[in-house]
């Protein structure tokens, strides 16, 4: 009973923002695979959602536009340019990046935030940019991150919202000074 008043009322908060829950825009046709996270006001085409594809373990950060279909055209020639968005497995997608139709993502992929894929991205990479473009392979940016892990601040669960004092905001603070850190 709980679940489904949740239910119930996230649809009516999305509806009222112009935007869908993830289980209606299924229902329209939206293809998700197992263990996806969308964040807050990550737009997936509603009006073409039949078009979009996701894979496993993909992440959408806050405020990406996922776009299955393009009105630049409509003015003109009187049709919308549409076209299929396939995203593979194992994507992190960064906040506010825009996906334009007619685009595959392959497996095994970071895109950095307020980046604009106008373009196929292929397997292993990490893009960035506008339009995105390649950066180095998602093994030089792990091997990379796992180097500065060693020298740089981690913090454990203690230090996430909901577990973390006042004392350990301050420590953190002072610890991420002049650099980054990484948390759990």
């Amino acid at each position: 009973m709980k679940k489904s008043i949740i239910k119930i009322l996230k649809a009516i908060y999305y509806r009222f923002h112009s935007n869908y829950t993830t289980e209606q825009l299924c229902s329209m046709g939206l293809t998700i695979g197992k263990n996806f996270v969308r964040m807050h006001g990550v737009i997936l085409d509603p009006s073409h959602c039949w078009l979009i594809e996701i894979g496993d373990d993909v992440g959408i950060a806050s405020g990406v536009h996922i776009l299955a279909h393009d009105a630049s055209t409509k003015m003109f020639l009187g049709y919308t340019r549409i076209g299929r968005v396939i995203i593979g497995n194992k994507v992190f997608i960064g906040e506010d990046t825009v996906i334009l139709p007619n685009v595959k993502i392959g497996n095994n992929v970071v895109i950095g935030a307020n980046s604009t894929v106008s373009n196929n991205l292929p397997d292993n990479g990490v893009y960035a940019g506008s339009p995105a473009k390649f950066i180095c392979t998602v093994e030089d940016f792990i091997n990379k991150h796992k180097l500065k892990m060693q020298t740089n601040p981690v913090f454990e669960k203690e230090y996430l919202l909901g577990e973390i004092t006042d004392i350990k905001k301050k420590q953190m603070k002072e610890e991420l000074k002049d650099k980054c850190g990484y948390i759990i």
